[in-house]
């Protein structure tokens, strides 16, 4: 396996992967349009964020996150969130998902992100399971969302 930054040739790999986490989850819709121009956007800007993604040995895409960035007016510097983590489905109880967090919390560190953000599932043990391993703590915040 190996662990590698996307490029804008790796749009279609990763919204196929996109695909299966927005079937999976409760508040959105898979629509591979949307999430096309989504992905596109982060990797033509990289000060917007990264995807990073995970590859099998025959340089088949089988898992992905994005880091994004946004300023902190708390810590006074640059946080991020990290987003859209997916292994594909017959990959997953490999350790894979450790694998693509681990190079992106190095990523965040590297990018000098003094916070990282991540939202799960509420029902997703494993994945919170996943975050804690690296240090991530339920936060007193509540996220709310306005979707237009």
């Amino acid at each position: 396996m190996r662990v590698r930054e996307a490029t804008t040739d790796d749009v279609d790999s990763i919204c196929r992967l996109l695909m299966l986490l927005f079937e999976q989850e409760a508040e959105f819709v898979p629509d591979y349009e949307r999430q096309t121009a989504g992905v596109t956007a982060i990797l033509r800007a990289p000060e917007i964020g990264r995807f990073v993604i995970l590859e099998d040995t025959q340089g088949e895409v089988v898992g992905a996150v994005s880091l994004l960035f946004v300023p902190s007016t708390a810590l006074g510097g640059k946080a991020a969130l990290v987003e859209d983590l997916i292994i594909r489905p017959d990959q997953r109880g490999k350790g894979l998902g450790s694998l693509l967090m681990a190079e992106t919390v190095a990523l965040a560190r590297v990018f000098g992100c003094l916070r990282l953000t991540v939202l799960t599932d509420t029902d997703n043990l494993r994945a919170q399971a996943l975050y804690h391993k690296y240090g991530f703590r339920r936060s007193g915040m509540l996220p709310m969302r306005l979707v237009f």
